[in-house]
């Protein structure tokens, strides 16, 4: 006996369109067009003890794993920016570091249709206050994971290497000798 229930329509492969929307265009990739987003690596102690979490949270568009991230904002240096996309996407504050512990490249889809390659600067913040409102409440999903398993749920192949590698650079480790 067959199911009356119809299986649901696959999504649609953003990343996919994307591609292709850039391989009629690759003087884009070429061109030094590449535009400059700050990102906050985001983690924390669990329970006080050495263990690492890391913060992932989804797109609003497209609800994949990402990091909080944006672009360069006037008057603020770079991982001070990273850390007012920290608190505006995920409502997270806390000690960030001055110094990128790396970056990652994705394709940005954006509002005109257009894709633009983005290199994105990677700054941890170690979070210290977390707030339940803040200027993206409910336009995303928020969670706290090993670093192992932010690099299976992110995409972008250079920062599930930095998920991979992570190793914290806070306060609290060098409180701990």
């Amino acid at each position: 006996m067959k199911s009356t229930k119809k299986s649901p329509e696959p999504r649609p492969d953003k990343s996919q369109t994307l591609l292709r929307q850039l391989a009629t265009v690759p003087a884009k990739l070429f061109s030094g067009a590449f535009r400059q987003q700050y990102g906050a690596l985001c983690f924390r102690y669990s329970n006080g003890g050495p263990q690492v979490e890391i913060l992932v949270v989804t797109s609003r568009e497209s609800g994949r794993w990402i990091i909080p991230k944006g672009w360069p904002m006037k008057g603020k240096k770079p991982f001070e920016a990273a850390a007012i996309e920290a608190w505006e996407e995920a409502g997270v504050r806390g000690a960030v570091r001055r110094k990128p512990v790396g970056y990652y490249t994705y394709l940005k889809e954006l509002e005109n249709g257009d894709v633009a390659p983005c290199i994105v600067d990677v700054f941890q913040l170690e979070v210290t206050e977390v707030s339940a409102a803040f200027k993206e409440q409910g336009q995303r999903v928020l969670e706290w994971v090993s670093p192992d398993e932010a690099a299976r749920r992110i995409r972008e192949i250079e920062l599930k290497s930095l998920l991979v590698q992570f190793e914290a650079h806070g306060r609290k480790k060098r409180d701990r000798g």
